[in-house]
């Protein structure tokens, strides 16, 4: 429509210079001499301004009628970057995304994926138009995709359950595994059968000692705890300097007994706290850790011959770890630090600096003009405060 509208203006406007260069002008000479020159220099920049507008107008009204440009993209829930569900998504790497489909007028169609591989291989096939999360630049998959501006700094941490030097069932667990437990239980028997042997005794040879067997037993039995606890006798003496004696030596098996005690329990509590202590990269070895399906901690951690377990997020993740599937989740820093944040009730922290740092950007298929479209608009978001004013939304500060 706008084309046959620019072809009838110059049709008419050629119509009226061919008309005016003819009769009219012979006509306007006779009456006017020597005005010929003069208007015919502003006939021709009345063509002129028309052959210039009439283009114009016909483009602008193009682009009006020009619909926008509808894209599906794939994104991978990953809090605080993609968050949300249901087509409703939410988070930094999704609001950096919106803000450049408005400057290049594309719709948007939300296509969610469970797991990392399966986004980057729909993005490589072109099932997508793009990657939206944060996606880590890696040489691998610069082979396969191509990537946008890098529009963050990350790197990898490390989260543990925060449990301190273990509980009850651990200690008992570590004692039973060390054959403690064993000794303890011959510990019970002698404290069993001195009790007994102690209660004869005394009926037989202490006047004052109670008669009735469940009174006699009671005190034979604070007797021996007594000695076994802290060393302490409170028999009185019935033989002088045998007694004595043997009393002395109820007095240092006593303080053995304590001793073992005490060592054997903060032996393993000392081994619990040292196995499960996890400050670093050098103290998973040895340990299972738990790292997001398709991730780069995955292959990272795979590559230094770490035992790990996939899990599809985050969410999967944490809860493997409460289970004690995995001793600990090796994951980008910042979604366990936000997930750390947000859930102050969970007995987690994340540990140790970071390590293997990258960097996130948008992917699309190799020969996508939108590489280019996507890096120009992401440079100038960068140069605008944009980027850094979204960091600051959700992270309160720069990384």
């Amino acid at each position: 429509m706008a084309d046959n509208l620019a072809h009838r203006c110059i049709s008419c406007t050629l119509f009226i210079y061919c008309l005016m260069g003819g009769q009219f002008m012979k006509l306007l000479n006779s009456v006017y001499p020597g005005m010929i020159r003069p208007c015919r220099r502003y006939l021709h920049a009345i063509l002129l301004m028309v052959l210039f507008m009439v283009p114009c107008v016909s483009l602008a009204q193009d682009q009006a009628a020009k619909p926008a440009q509808a894209l599906d993209v794939g994104i991978y829930v990953s809090p605080p970057f993609v968050m949300g569900k249901d087509g409703h998504y939410s988070g930094m790497a999704i609001d950096l995304w919106q803000a450049v489909a408005e400057q290049e007028g594309f719709a948007t169609r939300y296509r969610r994926f469970q797991n990392l591989q399966d986004l980057l291989k729909a993005t490589e096939t072109g099932e997508v138009a793009v990657a939206v999360t944060n996606l880590t630049i890696t040489q691998d998959r610069a082979l396969k995709l191509a990537f946008t501006q890098p529009w963050y700094d990350a790197g990898l941490r490390i989260m543990v359950r925060s449990t301190g030097a273990g509980n009850f069932w651990d200690v008992i667990d570590g004692l039973k595994e060390s054959g403690h437990l064993r000794v303890y239980a011959w510990l019970g028997f002698v404290i069993l059968m001195a009790t007994i042997l102690m209660t004869l005794f005394d009926r037989r040879f202490d006047k004052e000692f109670p008669k009735r067997w469940r009174e006699g037993l009671a005190e034979s039995f604070y007797h021996v705890m007594s000695i076994a606890s802290s060393g302490k006798s409170t028999r009185k003496n019935l033989f002088n300097w045998v007694g004595r004696i043997w009393s002395g030596i109820w007095m240092a098996c006593g303080i053995a007994v304590v001793a073992y005690l005490t060592s054997s329990v903060t032996s393993v509590m000392t081994k619990i706290s040292l196995t499960r202590e996890v400050n670093s990269l050098a103290d998973l070895p040895g340990r299972t850790v738990g790292v997001f399906s398709g991730s780069v901690a995955e292959q990272y951690v795979l590559r230094l011959g770490i035992a790990a377990i996939p899990y599809e997020g985050i969410e999967d993740a944490v809860e493997g770890m409460m289970r004690d599937d995995v001793d600990a989740i090796v994951g980008d820093a910042p979604v366990l630090e936000y997930h750390a944040f947000s859930h102050p009730n969970l007995p987690v922290s994340v540990v140790g600096n970071i390590f293997h740092p990258d960097k996130y950007g948008f992917a699309v298929s190799h020969g996508s003009p939108l590489e280019r479209v996507l890096t120009v608009r992401i440079l100038g978001l960068h140069e605008s405060g944009k980027v850094q004013e979204l960091r600051m939304r959700y992270f309160g500060h720069e990384p």
